[in-house]
């Protein structure tokens, strides 16, 4: 009960400071310019190619800044302020709060990526013929978004629980965050690694992204990702037990 509580203080104070409508306007507004209105290969119309990959290729770099600018004071404010202290003395466990603040954080990112189904509808209408558009690409593109920006909202947690300073929360998120994204791939082409690139990439989020975003849910995607957010949360709740130490 405490529980759902707290997530629903954590997702209205995303809304009563403006928070959470900043996040879902710059997330709406920067993807629109690029497909919509800045010239280049991610402009749809310029194009003139009924495809929504733009929009997929584009939303993990914005997500890669918006999330852990959402999720840089849910811990480090509550440590700042001492209200944490506040926090675990109500009945509820250190893997409640946790989950509380990731359901929150989850819910927002998930408002953020509803509206881009606008962009499917006019594209859906202006191809031609209509309806000549990838479906089954756009909703596994769509899971796989979901599935990656739940990554990044457990990434920051964990870096908002490691200090009592939003600015090096929000930093230490993104570096996390473009490491799992993009990381793997550089690391899986050194020499080194010649004969495993192929394992060195697969433990990277794009790899899985871009399986997903081909339409065909595989188990072995689905996994990495729910893998990927429990070690993360893992991590914040040993982090949150350390001051038991």
């Amino acid at each position: 009960m405490f529980m759902f509580t707290l997530f629903k203080k954590e997702l209205n104070s995303f809304f009563s400071s403006l928070t959470g409508y900043i996040i879902i306007i710059v997330f709406l507004i920067f993807n629109g310019l690029f497909l919509w209105i800045f010239p280049g290969e991610n402009n749809i119309i310029e194009n003139n190619y009924a495809s929504l990959s733009p929009l997929f290729n584009i939303a993990p770099w914005v997500f890669l800044f918006l999330i852990p600018a959402l999720t840089m004071r849910m811990f480090s404010d509550e440590k700042q302020s001492g209200t944490i202290e506040i926090l675990f003395t109500k009945p509820i466990s250190d893997m409640q709060i946790i989950l509380a603040k990731y359901l929150a954080g989850i819910s927002l990112s998930i408002f953020s990526i509803l509206p881009t189904l606008i962009y499917f509808i006019s594209v859906y209408y202006l191809s031609n013929p209509v309806g000549n558009l990838d479906i089954g690409g756009f909703w596994g593109s769509f899971i796989g978004l979901i599935f990656l920006s739940s990554v990044y909202v457990a990434i920051g947690i964990f870096a908002s629980s490691t200090t009592k300073n939003p600015i090096i929360s929000f930093i230490l998120a993104m570096m996390l965050s473009f490491f799992l994204y993009i990381g793997f791939d550089s690391i899986g082409y050194f020499k080194i690694f010649q004969g495993i690139e192929n394992f060195i990439i697969g433990l990277g989020i794009n790899d899985h992204y871009r399986s997903i975003s081909r339409g065909v849910i595989d188990s072995r995607d689905v996994l990495y990702f729910l893998s990927t957010i429990v070690i993360f949360l893992g991590l914040t709740k040993i982090i949150l037990d350390s001051r038991k130490w």
